[in-house]
């Protein structure tokens, strides 16, 4: 069998970091794209294919695809769409371009790349796009709300492709983590300092006694529940190997612990619960 090729996304740290050592030792081929040179040249010191891909700048998803389609002869098993970012903040804080900003890295970005991949894929006659999700993709958290948004819009593009890929061989699964161990409250304290004037806000006080202590202080453990991003692994490895992959898989017990209070609670007392 010809060496399986994978392209992993946001591959910096956290879940793509775990995703690309971890499929490389089953033997896949992976092209470990980052946001940011840096990164990628530290990556390639590792042994790995390494394409620069900002899903903010189109010209880098084309270039990076064009990358990987050479070095490879024009296959690509799989893609793991990863790598996105938070905007912490009350909604009615929070500014429409802030909200274009977040969808622009967390979603539309993502929509280029796959639909990009989908000819190569139908031209082999078969592949696997597996989707980072979140258990944010399906219930909401306060001050998550432009993160919410891309993760439920990402929830239902996907859906929607899965069901239209239905024939093709081209199989798509969604991957919806709770807390897993990454960077990502480090990475979004920028976006935070950018966009959220919250010294203004009507919610000061809140902000005070419960955002700006979490979003700030140095964390001495893991948070409740959290897992490390190999649990993520192992979820990928099943979407991208098994002969029939299943759309979701839930990653930690809050997700599994959300989808069934979901599932039997009616939206106000849903709403009770996640305001706790």
């Amino acid at each position: 069998m010809s060496e399986r090729v994978i392209l992993i996304t946001g591959c910096s740290s956290g879940i793509g970091y775990a995703a690309a050592h971890g499929m490389r030792e089953r033997g896949w081929r992976v092209f470990a794209a980052c946001r940011q040179e840096a990164d990628c040249v530290r990556l390639r010191a590792e042994g790995f294919e390494s394409p620069r891909l900002d899903y903010t700048d189109g010209d880098s998803i084309e270039a990076a695809l064009a990358e990987v389609l050479k070095a490879s002869g024009g296959r690509l098993d799989a893609l793991f769409n990863n790598g996105a970012h938070a905007t912490p903040g009350a909604v009615e804080d929070l500014p429409t371009e802030a909200l274009r900003a977040i969808f622009e890295a967390n979603f539309f970005g993502w929509h280029s790349l796959t639909r990009a991949v989908l000819p190569v894929m139908r031209a082999q006659g078969h592949g696997r796009i597996v989707q980072c999700s979140s258990v944010l993709g399906f219930i909401t958290l306060p001050w998550r709300g432009a993160y919410n948004a891309t993760k439920f819009a990402l929830e239902g593009l996907s859906d929607t492709l899965r069901i239209e890929m239905r024939g093709t061989g081209i199989a798509l699964a969604l991957i919806e983590p709770g807390p897993v161990t990454s960077r990502i409250r480090a990475n979004s304290i920028p976006h935070f300092e950018r966009w959220i004037d919250w010294r203004a806000s009507p919610r000061r006080a809140q902000y005070e006694s419960q955002l700006l202590k979490r979003l700030y202080a140095s964390r001495e453990r893991p948070d409740r529940f959290e897992l490390p991003p190999e649990a993520v692994l192992r979820k990928l490895v099943h979407a991208v190997e098994a002969p029939r992959p299943r759309p979701r898989y839930y990653v930690t017990t809050p997700t599994y612990l959300m989808g069934f209070l979901r599932r039997i609670l009616p939206t106000r007392a849903l709403d009770w619960v996640l305001s706790r």
